[in-house]
Formats: C-alpha cells, structure tokens, sequence
C-alpha cells in the first residue's frame, strides 16, 4: 500500500464522522465518507439517519466537479450490489474519482471484496486496511451483527468504592456523578437497544431512555427479560411504549424460569396481562430470556447490531458467564454504600480473561476502565 501520513489523518477524520450516527442507521451501518482534492475536503458525509442515503453518494453530491481525480476516504469497503440504491461503487467511478482508501473490508457476502474490485477494475487505485482497527471499533455493531449473526455486546456497571452496584429494597441509588451520567447518555443515543432484568424493571422503575438536550429523539430500544410477563403496567417502561419502542422477552411457556420479579401470576392474569401491555403498546417476544445464546440472534434479525446491558447483577452475570460480553465499561466511585448492598459481578481485579484493557478516563471523581474483548 502506498499509505501516507495524510491517508491516516484523512481516515481518522473519517471514522471521527461515522461516528455521529451510531444507533441510528437502523440495521446498515453508520460509514464515514470523505472525498479529498489536493489536500482539502471538498466533500464529507456520514450514513444517513434511517440509513440511506449511503455516506459515498451524499459526500460526492457535495463534491461535485471537484470529485474528478480525487481521494475518497471510506471507512467501509463501497458497496458493489444493487439493493433498494444503486451500489455506492458505481457512484464513485461515475464521479471519476482517481483513488478509494478504505479501512475495513466489508463481510457481508454480497459485497466482500467485489466493490474493492469494482472500482480496481475500472482503473482506480484502491487501498484497504488503513487504520484497520480504529474502523473496526467503529464499525464494532455491524461486523458483529455479520461474522457472528448477534448484536455487539456492552456491559456496563456502575460500582461504589466498597464493591456494590446498589442497596436492596432501595431502587436506583446515585453512584457516579453527573459527569459520568453524562457519559452513559452519551453511549445510550448511539446503541441500538438497552437491556434490563425484570428485577431491576421492578426495583428501580428506570426509563432507560436518553435525557441529554437534543439527543431525547435518539433513545435506544428498551428491552427487559421478563419471563412470567411481571412488568407492572403502572411503569415508567410500559407508559412509555408507544413513544419509544419496549420489548419483553418472555419464556416461550410464559413460566416463571427463574425470574427475579417474585410470585409469577395465574395463567389467567398472564392472558389479561399480556392484552393490557400489547394494547400499551409492548412488544413481547417469546424467547428464553435466559438464554442470550438464543437471544442475541433473535435481536440481530430485528437489525439490532449493539446491545447495552445495564443491570442487574444477575443479568450482567448471565452474559458474562455466557461468553456473550464484547466490551465492559466499569465506573468506579468513591461513594461507599454500606450495610445491605448489592454485590457487584466483577470489579477490575477479576475481568474475565480474554479481555484487554482499552483505556481509563476520569469523568469528576469518577473512573472508567474499558476492556474489550481480543477475539
């Protein structure tokens, strides 16, 4: 490859701007396009909200003209097949551009290697694998979603300086801050769904959207593993179905398995209570909710490509010993919550193997370690 310092700098500045649509381009992926001519931007575009129009085609409208002889910087390979838009290759070679850089190869069958190509074939020098990995954690949703026909999986858990992620009986209980709560909005408006227990359904009574000025529009997919169909209908959850979408997962034989939510109702109250959540506007699938193995594939057919675990202990215990964890954010707070805590699954001196360790940032008084996973 005939990569340049400028190449990486234009790339970066590529995967930067796919960035800004993550959990919003519905099942296609959020790609960052920049077209570059003697050395200036004259066309930029990340995938559209919904998910068309494609990134390439709106940056080259942009360029026009200036198009010709240029660099596109793509940070997924163009697509070659024609699908409900024509394939972003042609647009590239229509425009004439002289160069295409990519940073990832894109998996899926129907186009792996043949826009790469395309556009070789019709004269243009391409380069892939430019900032490989920065494009692959942006791209982290998508390609799980290809090679592993599951969403990308986040855990995150908020722990308290003596070990405990809550109080029983106490509901939600302020750990971090608000510069960290911040944060955790921030990663909710660009994941595809949020995953809750019932127990902390119940407990804590959360909305699970995301509260941040401006970004309200952008809240995740509510979804709660609730066996015995136990969510209250007085919930914040279920109140707010019809405004952002809330999915229940259900034993296939509306049994209690396990459930974290008490006494499962009669056979009768569960029929009377499945019509009062659906006629609330709750989808409930039947799914053993205790099986992410089954689980995780079934969301993926949804176009779900990342998933955010956020509580409880049991469920965080559930993906993790399931092998289904992708990546872990772990808060720690110097606040001490005492006598009848709950217990957190892990803390920083026992992250499962197979994980590495991907940076520390400090929000107020708060820590956040992130580890990801190396295969």
């Amino acid at each position: 490859m005939s990569i340049s310092p400028h190449d990486e700098r234009f790339m970066a500045a590529a995967i930067r701007l796919s960035r800004a649509h993550l959990g919003r381009t519905a099942s296609n992926p959020s790609v960052g396009c920049l077209i570059v001519k003697d050395g200036v931007i004259v066309g930029q575009a990340v995938t559209a909200i919904g998910g068309r129009p494609h990134a390439e085609p709106q940056a080259l409208a942009e360029a026009g003209e200036r198009a010709r002889g240029a660099t596109a910087y793509v940070t997924l390979e163009p697509c070659s097949h024609h699908g409900k838009t024509p394939p972003c290759a042609e647009a590239l070679i229509a425009y004439g551009v002289a160069r295409v850089v990519i940073s990832v190869t894109d998996p899926d069958p129907r186009v792996s290697g043949r826009g790469i190509s395309m556009l070789r074939e019709a004269g243009i020098e391409v380069d892939a694998g430019v900032l490989e990995a920065d494009g692959r954690r942006a791209l982290a949703g998508y390609l799980t979603r290809q090679t592993k026909n599951r969403p990308y999986v986040t855990l995150k858990l908020a722990v308290s300086a003596d070990g405990m992620i809550g109080r029983q009986g106490e509901g939600q209980v302020a750990i971090t801050g608000p510069e960290a709560r911040a944060e955790v909005q921030a990663l909710r408006a660009e994941t595809d769904a949020i995953l809750v227990g019932i127990g902390t359904a119940i407990s804590d009574d959360p909305l699970l959207t995301v509260r941040t000025p401006g970004l309200e529009a952008y809240s995740p997919v509510r979804i709660v593993l609730d066996p015995a169909l136990a969510l209250p209908l007085t919930s914040k959850l279920v109140e707010t179905a019809r405004e952002v979408p809330v999915i229940l997962v259900a034993s296939e034989d509306v049994s209690p398995l396990g459930s974290e939510g008490g006494t499962p109702p009669t056979v009768s109250d569960i029929d009377s209570r499945r019509t009062a959540l659906e006629a609330a506007g709750v989808e409930i699938v039947y799914c053993n909710p205790y099986h992410p193995e089954v689980l995780l594939p079934a969301l993926a057919t949804r176009g779900i490509s990342s998933l955010l675990v956020e509580g409880g202990a049991k469920t965080a215990k559930l993906f993790l010993q399931a092998g289904l964890v992708d990546r872990i954010q772990l808060y720690q707070a110097p606040v001490v919550i005492g006598e009848g805590g709950i217990e957190s699954p892990l803390d920083a001196t026992d992250i499962p193997s197979g994980f590495a360790h991907r940076g520390t940032h400090m929000f107020g008084a708060d820590r956040l370690d992130e580890y990801e996973r190396e295969n």
